[in-house]
């Protein structure tokens, strides 16, 4: 194979560097001239940069000790093995770790400069707020691709080893789940405090400075949202990329078509180049609806990818079974996505049904929530079930001779369809952060409240898109890892021939190895949220209790004379997320190596199984339930069902405040959780196939 397709994923990936690199500069070019904006702008960015020094120094030593442990037993022992393959794969992994930390550093870097400047510029109108959060956003996105794509075609062009990308994806996901964790659990304790103590005890509004957990809820918004997304949707696109390079390399080595490697790359390069183009394209008019802004760019670059992939297929020979299965991973995502939309955006039935039952009290906000979070899982599940079942059907008949791995690669590759426009989505996503920033940067610095509703507006999108985009990740996550399972099985098979033992496949559920392993593996990702929401609990409880004391030690802080001590707050929330950080991933990581050295390679294979399943059910339902519990809580505080201090508006906070660890720490981080697992089961496969106790 020639190496022009892992050039290509190279090239436009250091042209979509430049392009982050000029929105950057465009960004920072605009003005910001109001004092309070720039004071406490330049808070929030001290705050999310102490915060991610912190955790990323905290995290270098986790996986430092990883790496060591990489270099001793992968891919086998070194004591049987060759050190500078060993070396390889730790060095791999390091790399995954890096850039996963690169792609969140400079989102936290644009992020912070991005809120107050579209803050000032909706003085002028929503057109100019709006560029300035869009491209900001995109600044990320550009970024969080670039690297996934510049880095796995590195990895891969320079070792030309498929487990070396693996370790590289592990890596990646390794460090994105405890950043999700640790952004997640910061951003929520933040978030509960300031809405609990301002809005309902002391009737101030939800961005006053007299609120001493302000400026950490607006930190929060940044290191949960904005660097803990980026993580998140740069290990998902890795993870897809990885598990269709390790079918496709064992493919182009026995089927009769050799070009799989190359599809992968070429197609991972167009996704990345259609995103820049999707980006570029991105306007609002002067009176424009920024909701339908942001979705008409997801349509532009879907139809740009689509385009250019059709193209690229016919010019080089690549099969158009494999294209239609990207294509059709694609479809599902946006569609999966414009569902999310109708459960969680405030023009739409369940979001005012939801309004209206909070006039009759908290009890009926949170059962009438909790019920439509579940209707609202459906359409993903099934969604992503059919983009499976089709994929795979579609690819199974590419090479007889290899039916059945055509049909995983046909899954992989519907997975990197579905995160090939992921930069645009990772763009839109970024944007809702900073809008929201803007929003209470805009209500601190007085600036008026024609520029109020204006900022309302562009956070009420961004809310709606962030709910869209959630979504579409996890579902994109869930046909990953089921891609994940694939190569999970082709790794077992490979050393299972090597060392002359059965090969697998399939999972027989009558099997009591892989029943025991389906409902441990099952049991995970409940667990796994319940530390998570218990560690923002106590956060919570301990940021509200710091708050009481400040309002009753300096009257002058609810007087407005006094300025709050907003860094002890900020404090609490590190300090907090830093000491419930790793548990809850060390559970999900440890769990998963004991099942697999009990019950062997088939228990491995239900415990993936289950935690799919229960893992998908629940990130969808919790992600889903929190975005309509808080666009309910919005819909209130426009004027519907009594407005702001009414009594369906306090039982609107509440559902909010039950619904914020949903949303943004337990619910987003389970699909970076199943990831971890499935990429930990592929690189020990060898290890649960020769050393299991059954």
């Amino acid at each position: 194979m020639n190496h022009v397709a892992e050039l290509a994923g190279i090239a436009v990936a250091v042209l979509s560097f430049a392009y982050a690199a000029w929105l950057y500069l465009w960004v920072k070019k605009q003005p910001q001239e109001n004092k309070t904006i720039t004071k406490v702008s330049g808070l929030i960015q001290q705050g999310a940069r102490a915060f991610l020094n912190r955790q990323y120094k905290l995290l270098f030593v986790f996986a430092g000790a990883i790496a060591v442990l990489i270099f001793l037993v992968l891919p086998a022992p070194i004591w049987n093995s060759s050190v500078a393959k060993n070396l390889s794969m730790a060095l791999s992994y390091v790399c995954g770790t890096l850039f996963s930390a690169f792609a969140g550093k400079i989102g936290i870097e644009v992020a912070t400069i991005a809120n107050g400047r579209s803050a000032e510029a909706a003085q002028k109108g929503i057109k100019p707020s709006f560029m300035v959060g869009f491209r900001g956003g995109a600044v990320m996105g550009m970024a969080v691709v670039g690297a996934c794509v510049f880095g796995v075609s590195l990895v891969y062009y320079v070792l030309r080893d498929t487990q070396a990308v693996l370790c590289f994806s592990f890596g990646a996901s390794s460090l994105a789940l405890f950043a999700k964790v640790g952004g997640g659990i910061f951003t929520k304790t933040a978030d509960i405090a300031a809405d609990l103590t301002g809005k309902v005890e002391l009737g101030i509004p939800e961005d006053d400075p007299r609120n001493p957990a302000v400026v950490a809820d607006n930190v929060g918004d940044n290191v949960g949202d904005v660097a803990g997304m980026g993580a998140d949707l740069f290990d998902s696109n890795v993870a897809s990329l990885a598990a269709a390079l390790v079918i496709a390399y064992k493919l182009d080595a026995t089927s009769a078509f050799t070009q799989n490697v190359e599809t992968v790359f070429w197609y991972a390069a167009l996704g990345l180049l259609a995103s820049i183009l999707g980006v570029m394209t991105a306007r609002i008019g002067k009176h424009g609806n920024p909701t339908k802004a942001l979705n008409s760019s997801t349509y532009v670059t879907t139809a740009i990818y689509a385009a250019l992939t059709a193209i690229v297929t016919a010019a080089f020979g690549f099969s158009w079974a494999i294209w239609a299965s990207c294509v059709l991973g694609l479809l599902v995502g946006v569609i999966i996505g414009l569902t999310t939309d109708y459960f969680t955006d405030d023009t739409k039935n369940p979001v005012h049904a939801v309004a209206h039952a909070s006039a009759t009290g908290p009890a009926f906000t949170i059962l009438s929530g909790v019920s439509y979070g579940f209707l609202s899982s459906l359409p993903a599940m099934v969604g992503t079930g059919i983009s499976t079942l089709i994929s795979y059907k579609l690819c199974q008949g590419i090479d007889p001779n290899y039916a059945s791995e055509y049909a995983l690669f046909g899954i992989s590759m519907a997975a990197v369809g579905m995160l090939s426009i992921v930069g645009m989505i990772v763009s839109n996503d970024a944007y809702g952060p900073i809008v929201d920033n803007a929003r209470g940067l805009a209500e601190m610095g007085d600036l008026g409240d024609e520029v109020l509703e204006i900022t309302d507006e562009l956070d009420s999108a961004g809310n709606t898109v962030k709910a869209v985009t959630k979504g579409f990740s996890i579902s994109a996550a869930g046909l990953t890892v089921i891609a994940l399972l694939g190569t999970f099985m082709s790794e077992v098979n490979t050393a299972a021939t090597e060392l002359g033992l059965e090969r697998l496949t399939g999972f027989d559920v009558m099997d009591p190895l892989v029943m025991f392993g389906m409902l441990a593996g099952a049991a995970i990702p409940a667990v796994f949220s319940a530390m998570l929401m218990l560690g923002v609990d106590r956060n919570a409880q301990r940021m509200v209790a710091e708050i009481h004391r400040q309002v009753k030690a300096e009257p002058g802080i609810i007087e407005g004379t006094v300025d709050p001590d907003y860094e002890k707050c900020i404090d609490i929330a590190t300090s907090g997320a830093m000491k419930e950080l790793i548990p809850a991933g060390l559970v999900a990581i440890l769990s998963t190596i004991a099942c697999g050295f009990i019950g062997g390679v088939r228990a491995i294979g239900g415990f993936l199984v289950g935690n799919i399943v229960s893992g998908l059910l629940l990130a969808l339902f919790m992600s889903n339930a929190g975005g309509l519990w808080d666009n309910a809580k919005k819909y209130i505080e426009a004027g519907n069902e009594g407005g702001k201090g009414s009594d369906a508006h306090k039982a609107g906070v509440i559902g909010d405040t039950v619904g914020d660890p949903f949303k943004d720490t337990a619910g987003p981080s389970i699909n970076t959780q199943i990831t971890v697992i499935s990429l930990i089961a592929s690189l020990l496969s060898t290890a649960f196939l020769t050393l299991s106790l059954f």
